[in-house]
């Protein structure tokens, strides 16, 4: 579905460029835009080989680990249908320990497992309240240090590429606690109507 909209939005913004006789800056903005679309990526790929690298000192170091049995009992809370011992469980914590290192790129594996373990857990096609619960946490991602943004403003010369660290933590606490609130609140709420 979001396909069909980007397709439809690309093909009004043509056709209007057409009727108004501005297609050549159509034409210009998108090599502009492609060119440095590679350019981004290409910058973004040292910052992520980067953070990466730190992420396996910080596996090396014991520092995962040591956030991982911090978070663990809050993720069995989130997620009372999946045995603490699954695998499943490893996958969410790598996933989220990722996540709040602004290192998405890097957490996404780890969901993907994390979702296919859920999926073998419940036997069905139909998302389980663990995979609704942990679509949630995903999305609204708690992040510590945002990474790729830092690396984008550094690409664009910002004066100070981390003052943004302080509002992504508070926005990241905020998104997480709601995205718990109202997965609890719709789960209780079906509960109810069974």
């Amino acid at each position: 579905m979001v396909n069909i909209i980007w397709a439809l939005m690309a093909i009004i913004g043509v056709i209007y460029a057409m009727i108004n006789g501005t297609m050549d800056q159509v034409n210009k903005a998108l090599f502009k835009s492609a060119d440095e679309a590679v350019t981004i990526s290409i910058g973004l790929i040292s910052i992520l080989v980067f953070w990466l690298g730190i992420m396996k000192v910080a596996e090396k170091a014991g520092i995962l680990h040591m956030l991982a049995r911090i978070f663990r009992p809050v993720v069995l809370k989130l997620f009372p249908d999946i045995p603490k011992d699954h695998p499943a469980i490893g996958y969410i914590l790598s996933n989220f320990t990722a996540n709040m290192f602004g290192l998405g790129n890097a957490a996404t594996p780890m969901g993907i497992k994390a979702m296919e373990q859920m999926k073998q857990l419940s036997g069905t096609d139909t998302a389980s309240r663990s995979m609704i619960t942990f679509l949630a946490l995903n999305t609204s991602s708690l992040t510590i240090i945002p990474t790729t943004v830092i690396a984008i403003r550094m690409h664009y010369n910002s004066a100070s590429p981390t003052e943004i660290v302080g509002t992504t933590i508070v926005a990241t606490v905020i998104s997480t606690l709601g995205a718990i609130v109202l997965d609890r609140f719709f789960h209780y709420r079906s509960l109810r109507r069974e």
